[in-house]
């Protein structure tokens, strides 16, 4: 029974316990490569940022509309009709049809008041504001002339906002970093697992199966230096000794 559990013993494999001594050792020695991933892989992103993202502009104007809960229901829903949209792409020359242009703009009444919230988003933001101006002045006069309603009034044009809807990019050089350090962890760890010398110890004992009962320190010129020093002095205190 005993060889039996022995042998068992024996055909089990050994799991080496966490040391995170050892680890934090091994990513000290090569932490420059962590720190080079990281730097590679920021600027990296940074470029892939810049030369892929199409950063968009949001401008916004203005109306009062007196109307009633139902009229304004239905005015909404004009303001991005196809007859509005034609208009404007022949006054700004846009490159654009009809729907593509109404799914650039949004219609919307703040809260239950009778001011309307006409917003264009656009990748140049000066086309923004020229668009929303444009939008308000056309339905403006297309109401009038198709519903006979009046009672529109300009509260704020639109002004060009230079700054982009969805930049998002310190968040993304963020994340490139964060990359990087974990690429950079994952490949110390890698080339760890492809040196084959003896570092330590222990790694001593279990090749060699025999207990380490001393060690020689590392050489140094500092070392020698301190070593000589040391020698000389007790030569020299070791001549003023005698016996009288």
């Amino acid at each position: 029974m005993t060889d039996q559990n022995a042998s068992m013993t024996k055909g089990k494999t050994k799991v080496k316990e966490i040391d995170l001594k050892e680890i934090f050792i091994i990513l000290k020695r090569r932490l420059w490569i962590i720190v080079l991933c990281a730097m590679i892989i920021t600027v990296l992103g940074g470029l892939y940022h810049k030369y892929t993202t199409t950063y968009l502009y949001q401008s916004s104007t203005r109306l009062l509309i007196k109307a009633s809960p139902d009229q304004m229901k239905t005015l909404l829903v004009m303001a991005k009709d196809p007859a509005i949209m034609e208009r404007v792409i022949s006054n700004l020359n846009l490159p654009r049809s009809p729907e593509g242009l109404a799914s650039q703009i949004s219609v919307n009444s703040i809260g239950d008041s009778q001011v309307v919230l006409i917003s264009v988003v656009d990748s140049n933001s000066t086309n923004a504001a020229l668009i929303a101006n444009n939008t308000a002045e056309i339905f403006k006069e297309e109401i009038a002339k198709i519903l006979n309603f009046k009672d529109i009034q300009l509260l704020k044009e639109a002004k060009e906002n230079s700054y982009p809807i969805n930049d998002n990019k310190v968040r993304f050089l963020l994340i490139s970093m964060i990359m990087g350090i974990v690429v950079g962890i994952g490949y110390v760890f890698f080339l760890n697992s492809l040196d084959e010398t003896v570092k330590n110890e222990e790694e001593i004992e279990e090749l060699t199966g025999l207990p380490v009962i001393g060690n020689i320190s590392k050489i140094t010129k500092k070392n020698l230096k301190t070593d000589v020093h040391i020698n000389e002095e007790v030569k020299v205190r070791g001549e003023t000794v005698g016996i009288q």
